[in-house]
């Protein structure tokens, strides 16, 4: 087991973390609820989305029921991915960012697959996401000269989002940012000996 008990502990970590905070969101919220917890850049405001990641939606309920097998196809390749790069020792900043990609995916299904029969209103794999963190950092208006939404109101960043979500965008940023680091190829030192390549 060495080598895989902080990434287990990150696993366990986030889905407890998100799922409890879901749970009180939906035991103590009612749909569209909110409250400021810095001014108006940062609100817990509940929603609830039946597609993808930050409120994407996807095709109905034939859509909804191939995204959570989708998703549950994709989790179950995360995690054969994290088994192979422990195995092989790959760097252990990269194992811990799949390991957020996992959870934060293993949270959103929890949603998808569940939520829709503990709560009563869905049958299984049919559920809805729960989100709550909105932080529309900037607001404004678009200028009379910008194409297509003109004098439109502006904010970023719209999109309503929960922890799983959050693990995910942080575990994929953080290997696009360290990729080189993460991924860098070993150099073998080579000694001349008697006009031959010889590998330490």
């Amino acid at each position: 087991m060495k080598g895989y008990t902080k990434p287990v502990l990150l696993i366990i970590f986030v889905l407890l973390a998100d799922q409890i905070l879901k749970t009180w969101i939906k035991g103590n919220m009612y749909l569209g609820q909110e409250f400021k917890i810095l001014g108006n850049w940062f609100i817990i405001h509940f929603t609830e989305n039946n597609g993808m990641a930050f409120g994407m939606e996807f095709g109905g309920e034939f859509g909804k029921l191939f995204l959570t097998l989708f998703r549950l196809v994709a989790v179950a390749g995360i995690g054969y991915a994290i088994h192979y790069l422990v195995k092989h020792k790959y760097h252990r900043g990269l194992i811990l960012n799949v390991a957020l990609i996992f959870a934060g995916a293993m949270g959103n299904i929890i949603d998808s697959v569940f939520y829709g029969v503990i709560y009563g209103y869905e049958t299984l794999f049919h559920g809805r996401v729960v989100d709550m963190f909105y932080m529309p950092i900037i607001q404004g208006t678009y200028p009379s000269w910008f194409p297509f939404w003109s004098g439109e109101p502006f904010i970023f960043f719209r999109p309503v989002f929960n922890l799983a979500d959050a693990a995910i965008s942080i575990g994929v940023v953080s290997i696009l940012l360290f990729q080189k680091t993460y991924f860098k190829e070993e150099i073998i030192d080579e000694v001349p000996i008697n006009n031959e390549i010889v590998e330490e």
